[in-house]
């Protein structure tokens, strides 16, 4: 088993720049590029550790992508280590998506279309392959089968994000009942540099923080209404980024400080970049009026959105492995384990195929692309290519131009 300290920073940086670089599709889909990188090809952490992150990550208000960023980078590398995950993954879209609203009027027509159509389908090529590897690790018995399946059935039945913590809870209830024998872990898999005591420190500052900073900011304008409105977004939000939209609109539109079309604009241009929703930030503080605005209220808005999750994630770790190599506890995770499967097999359905397959040319390209990298391993990189080129090519010759 790894230490937390055997990567270093620099590896860290490097690896989730490469991450940040390349992964679109949003945050269904960064569950599987960080699953090939960092489970399969660099082995940084095992396919259990990884579900029991990605378990947590969804149980907490925040950017789940993010967060499982955050928390892989502290496990490899230490508190830098979880900083340069943080900055490496999150700087390329905050940059991309400044640019690309800028030029966002000058890729609509079939081209640009047919562009932005062919990242969901490398979002569904990757997260096809991230179920498949996960089913076969998590669910290796008829029992954790059962679980995945039902919380699937569940999540698409209901159609709503707080069902998907209801699901992963539910798992952990039956793993109780039928995974009798699952062996526990010590530590649970996780090890961390620092214990339960530093971690109830910062779930109070956490808490702090969402109190403290309204009564800060009541009745007054400036830097600390700014960060007041973007922590709250953070802190408030379940179900990923797309969940964040109505309360940064609440936060920034309705008092004035940005008007509807340029929120949208800046929406539109989020889901077009590779990397976190939540960088939608970096383009609304860029946006804000007078001295708040530029370069300065974008790095503050993405730090004041960001923080929040972070703190609840890394406060609730420790407190997580104090527990988790208890019997109960290994069969608690073993049924937690099986229902994100579920959960992401209920995402391989909806969002990411209904909004990617609108017919048999779809499904050709996406099904290229799934072998690619499942028989062929080929870099993500060949299958962003060969999507876009594919869907570009697909959209032309269909309308005509």
């Amino acid at each position: 088993m790894r230490t937390p300290d055997a990567g270093s920073v620099h590896e860290v940086f490097a690896t989730f720049l490469k991450l940040g670089l390349t992964s679109f599709g949003g945050p269904i889909a960064h569950l599987g590029y960080f699953r090939r990188e960092l489970v399969e090809r660099r082995k940084w952490i095992g396919e259990s550790e990884f579900a029991q992150l990605l378990a947590l990550c969804q149980f907490l208000p925040g950017p789940a992508s993010s967060q499982l960023g955050f928390s892989l980078g502290l496990l490899r590398a230490g508190w830098g280590g979880a900083v340069a995950a943080f900055v490496a993954f999150t700087l390329p879209s905050a940059l991309l998506l400044l640019a690309f609203a800028a030029v966002l009027p000058q890729v609509s027509g079939a081209a640009g279309e047919g562009a932005l159509h062919g990242l969901k389908l490398v979002a569904l090529c990757v997260v096809a392959q991230g179920v498949l590897g996960m089913t076969r690790q998590l669910c290796p018995d008829a029992p954790r089968m059962t679980i995945a399946t039902l919380a699937a059935a569940v999540i698409l039945i209901s159609g709503h994000a707080l069902v998907q913590l209801l699901a992963v809870a539910l798992g952990g209830m039956a793993g109780i009942a039928w995974c009798r024998g699952v062996q526990p872990v010590p530590g649970g898999g996780l090890q961390l540099r620092y214990g339960p005591a530093l971690g109830w420190t910062l779930l109070a500052v956490f808490a702090l923080l969402l109190v403290g900073l309204p009564l800060a900011a009541h009745g007054r304008e400036g830097l600390v209404a700014v960060i007041n409105a973007f922590y709250q977004a953070g802190a408030l939000v379940f179900g990923g980024g797309h969940v964040v939209l109505p309360l940064l609109e609440e936060a920034v539109v309705a008092p004035g400080w940005i008007s509807r079309d340029e929120f949208l604009a800046g929406y539109g241009a989020a889901q077009a970049v590779p990397g976190p929703m939540f960088t939608l930030a970096a383009y609304l503080g860029a946006r804000l009026p007078g001295s708040e605005g530029g370069i300065g209220g974008a790095s503050v808005a993405l730090a004041a959105i960001f923080l929040p999750g972070f703190l609840l994630v890394a406060g609730v770790l420790p407190l997580w492995q104090a527990i988790a190599g208890r019997p109960v506890a290994a069969r608690v995770i073993a049924g937690v384990n099986a229902a994100v499967v579920g959960l992401l097999g209920a995402a391989l359905y909806d969002p990411v195929w209904t909004s990617a397959v609108r017919g048999p040319v779809d499904l050709a390209i996406a099904l290229v692309g799934f072998t690619l990298l499942v028989a062929w391993r080929v870099s993500p990189l060949f299958v962003v290519a060969w999507c876009v080129v594919a869907s570009v090519a697909g959209w032309i010759l269909l309308q005509g131009v």
